[in-house]
């Protein structure tokens, strides 16, 4: 017969592992899903994957809220909110993501944390 102590050490093990295997599958990204949202809403003209265009590429982005607990929430109101944006000295409202769909807007903000 085992210690019970020893149970409840693999017990929590078992849970830890279980934990981290939910959390994964949760952030994991629908990068087709993703890349349609982007194409909808004509994210592209201005971004890219890798490339400076009149927006940061989205490489840039996610170093910018790479590290940072608030880097997701932050990104989802950029993308929801219209916020105004400086593009080649000229102030303008940056587009929303033709979406209203949280879910959609949270697996797009993921998408582009993970480039």
């Amino acid at each position: 017969m085992s210690h019970p102590h020893y149970r409840f050490s693999r017990l929590l093990v078992g849970l830890g592992i279980a934990t981290a295997s939910w959390v994964a599958q949760a952030q994991a990204v629908d990068v087709a899903a993703a890349e349609k949202l982007l194409t909808d809403s004509k994210c592209t003209k201005c971004h890219s994957v890798d490339k400076q265009k009149d927006g940061p590429s989205y490489k840039k982005t996610a170093a910018k809220y790479k590290g940072k607990a608030d880097g997701e929430t932050k990104l989802v109101t950029h993308l929801t909110t219209s916020p105004m944006v400086e593009i080649d000295g000229v102030k303008e409202e940056h587009s929303k993501v033709k979406s209203s769909d949280e879910a959609a807007v949270k697996n797009l903000a993921r998408y582009i944390l993970s480039r």
